[in-house]
């Protein structure tokens, strides 16, 4: 894991006044001087069309702003380009980072991307075959148990692609999937927590997915590997949910502890409910406690003291899974499993030296 540091022209009716109308295929054709069958070519990714060609009409769909009509694309071709997402969650900074990279993904290929929050009341074999019935494919975010279990329950037959937890090494998911490294991130976190003269890491954990079918959760055995590689007996982690409020709750626990000097939380979310329980007792961030968060969410830099975290490309990893299911839509083949680029440990003022 890397470690890095931070301070702080158509024949429509004109459109209304102050309106712009948008561009047709017609007018891509006429700016790239080809015709408007070669821009098709272009946007279906014909491969009978030359670099030069491409690149050209390339930059006048950028230039242009042009939009295919997928709904007119759709009639006219009997092709449905479109991709349901399964998630349980749209809100947490991690599932809604990875909600805009599908979108982002889906939208550059010309494709609609719908949504499908499941639930634990949820029929998921209805819910699924539903979302299947839209056609081109499903997207299923599986960070939790509950999108492990939608993951699980996907027919064979169903075009799939998946974001998982880390699976353990060695091992592959069933289904075409991506994921971060965040095990060996866990581990790196929590050694140079060590390195900094901490006796020992407090973890306060996420929910596991139960979706990699191992006893342990990715991240957390991350923290307990590089605390048994340095000797130490591993406490006991703390935590029971995804928010601030968890993190309170369990570092309310830590912060009356004299003896705990070191804490890496499951995600940013949790890390601030910590930093707001040790403010309440106290307790000085990073003088008497360290604290390292997960994800590096947007405020974790505007927070005091900014939040040392490491950094997931969950946007990154939307656009790698809508193109693991777009090469199984194309192929008709199942596509193999990917892994982004590696986390990024970021250093701010949450953590430092353990005091002597």
């Amino acid at each position: 894991m890397s470690v890095t540091g931070h301070t702080s022209s158509d024949s429509a009716a004109t459109p209304p006044q102050g309106q712009q109308k948008a561009a047709s295929i017609r007018d891509v054709a006429q700016a790239a001087g080809v015709s408007y069958q070669t821009v098709s070519r272009v946007i279906n990714a014909h491969p009978n069309v030359k670099e030069e060609t491409r690149k050209r009409v390339e930059a006048a769909i950028q230039s242009l702003g042009f939009r295919r009509n997928a709904t007119a694309f759709a009639l006219a071709s009997g092709v449905t380009r479109s991709v349901t997402v399964l998630t349980s969650n749209t809100v947490l900074y991690g599932y809604a980072a990875t909600l805009q990279g599908l979108e982002e993904a889906s939208r550059a290929a010309g494709y609609t991307l719908g949504v499908r929050v499941v639930t634990p009341e949820d029929d998921l074999d209805r819910t699924i075959a539903s979302a299947a019935d839209t056609g081109g494919g499903l997207i299923v975010i599986g960070f939790d148990r509950l999108g492990a279990a939608a993951l699980d329950r996907v027919p064979a037959h169903v075009p799939c692609a998946a974001l998982v937890e880390a699976p353990p090494p060695g091992r592959t998911p069933d289904r075409p999937a991506v994921w971060a490294d965040d095990r060996e991130a866990a581990r790196a976190a929590t050694a140079h927590l060590l390195s900094l003269g901490h006796e020992t890491v407090h973890y306060v954990a996420i929910p596991a997915s139960a979706g990699t079918r191992q006893a342990v959760a990715p991240r957390a055995e991350g923290w307990r590997q590089a605390l048994r590689a340095a000797g130490v007996t591993p406490p006991r982690p703390s935590g029971k949910g995804w928010d601030a409020q968890a993190g309170y709750e369990a570092g309310k626990k830590l912060a009356a502890n004299p003896d705990v000097t070191a804490i890496l939380c499951g995600n940013d979310d949790l890390a601030l409910g910590v930093l707001r329980a040790l403010h309440h007792a106290g307790r000085r961030v990073p003088q008497d406690v360290s604290v390292i968060g997960f994800d590096d969410a947007p405020h974790s830099g505007f927070v005091t003291p900014s939040l040392t975290t490491v950094r997931l490309d969950f946007n990154g990893l939307g656009w790698a899974a809508f193109g693991l299911l777009r090469s199984q839509l194309d192929s008709g083949q199942q596509a193999p499993t990917s892994v982004p680029a590696e986390p990024t440990l970021v250093l701010r003022e949450s953590s430092g030296p353990r005091a002597v």
